[in-house]
């Protein structure tokens, strides 16, 4: 490394990376939290309560759809114009996206028009998303040491296990505070609101760290490539094809147990099925999301000394028995068994996802590392994000809560399939060259 490669100290761009990915999945779960917990009243009252949370996670589901329309979208400046530039653009995208969903009037008011809206809103907010994974991951693991890159590309991992806590604990002390009838009309609005107070700060932080030392290499060699989709696509396609369903699993058991589970295991009439309280249900998405994120930590390092491939496979092997484990266990119903099932599914999660923010930047060509990494990444949310939670309640209804179980132990085994084929990339060189995995 040049010394203007080493300007910007490791801390900083680890702390932007952190930032921007919990403000941003932060915006992104309250969605779902709120879906889970009011929208079906809110948007979709004439439907009924169950038809109405069916339509709720619908429109949850939507922005997995538009992630690699993201993907696509944001990766191309990522890859043309910068990582830092692209990161700024997402932030913006997905706050104002968030603020807009705490001010849409409710069905009650303007009728049809309020859930187009939402859905249109909810489409901008995966367009957000889908473009924000890719470049924090790359904006650690292009400025990390070769010999740290699990350790630095844990930070944007982080993101998704503090923002779960954060909106799950948002969520508590609205529904602690306010009544069931203030909580529908407006107070569920508040979490939508105060993200833009969120997005404020992240902004800022992103702004003081600069673009990435791989990428300005690229950019002085002047190797940008015109179309970076077409291009990964037509040397790589396989590589997006098994990274997204080697992350398949981490997507499925982690939006089961952070939006269908606050279904599942609620009170609510028509819908609930263990029947806890939701301050209950809130508590343990918190515990959860705590522990999603510790496992993070340790995997990511254990992946510095054991390999990527090694640390994802054996957390994919694991899901296909704590899958139908973890829905076992909650059957009881009471507070306890929930929230063991819950911390399972999300060790289970945490163990291959702490990893991928450096595994998958290594697998992929920097030219079009931004958008190969991305498409893989936001492929698997659809297969492991939107599907799961469109089928989760018809499963529930025709075999119980091991169905669901069973369903995601079937896309743990596809996850450790599609791992077993890819290589190690621990000691990848990301100096701006093809990796020796890729071709050229």
């Amino acid at each position: 490394m040049t010394s203007k490669d080493t300007a910007v100290p490791m801390h900083r761009v680890a702390t932007a990376s952190f930032a921007g990915t919990t403000i941003e999945f932060y915006d992104f779960f309250i969605y779902g939290t709120a879906a889970a917990l009011v929208f079906a009243p809110v948007f979709f009252p004439a439907l009924g309560t169950a038809a109405g949370t069916v339509a709720a996670f619908a429109t949850f589901g939507v922005a997995f759809f538009f992630r690699p329309v993201g993907s696509i979208l944001f990766g191309h400046f990522g890859d043309r114009l910068g990582r830092k530039r692209t990161l700024v653009a997402t932030l913006l995208l997905m706050g104002l996206s968030t603020f807009a969903i705490g001010l849409l009037p409710s069905a009650e008011m303007i009728g049809v028009l309020a859930p187009v809206v939402l859905v249109v809103l909810r489409a901008l907010q995966g367009l957000a998303v889908g473009g924000e994974w890719a470049g924090a991951a790359l904006l650690t693991t292009e400025y990390a040491p070769a010999h740290k890159r699990g350790l630095y590309s844990m930070f944007p991992q982080l993101g998704p296990g503090i923002a779960l806590a954060l909106s799950s604990m948002t969520f508590l002390v609205t529904t602690l505070t306010l009544s069931p009838e203030a909580f529908r009309e407006w107070g569920w609005r508040l979490p939508f609101l105060i993200s833009i107070l969120l997005v404020a700060v992240g902004l800022y932080i992103r702004l003081k760290v600069d673009e990435t030392p791989v990428f300005r290499r690229v950019e002085s060699r002047n190797e940008q490539v015109r179309l970076p989709f077409v291009t990964a696509l037509r040397h790589q396609w396989r590589e997006v094809l098994l990274t997204g369903g080697t992350l398949t699993m981490i997507f499925a058991f982690f939006y089961i147990g952070s939006v269908y589970l606050m279904s599942y295991a609620s009170s609510a009439p028509g819908h609930g099925v263990l029947g806890l309280s939701r301050p209950t249900v809130l508590v343990g998405a918190l515990i959860g999301a705590l522990v999603f994120a510790g496992t993070c930590v340790l995997s990511a390092l254990w992946s510095d000394r054991h390999g990527r491939r090694r640390v994802i496979l054996v957390g994919n092997v694991l899901a296909v028995v704590a899958g139908p484990l973890a829905f076992a266990i909650m059957q009881p119903g009471n507070a306890v068994s929930f929230v063991i099932g819950m911390v399972l599914l999300m060790v289970v999660v945490g163990i291959p996802y702490g990893p991928a923010a450096a595994y998958l930047p290594e697998i992929f060509a920097a030219r079009y590392r931004y958008t190969g990494a991305g498409m893989g990444y936001n492929l698997a949310g659809i297969v492991g994000g939107a599907i799961p939670l469109i089928v989760a309640p018809p499963l529930t209804a025709a075999f119980g809560g091991i169905g669901v179980g069973i369903y995601l132990a079937a896309l743990g085994l596809l996850s450790v399939l599609c791992v077993l084929v890819l290589p190690e990339t621990k000691d990848e060189v990301l100096d701006g060259t093809v990796p020796a995995s890729a071709p050229a």
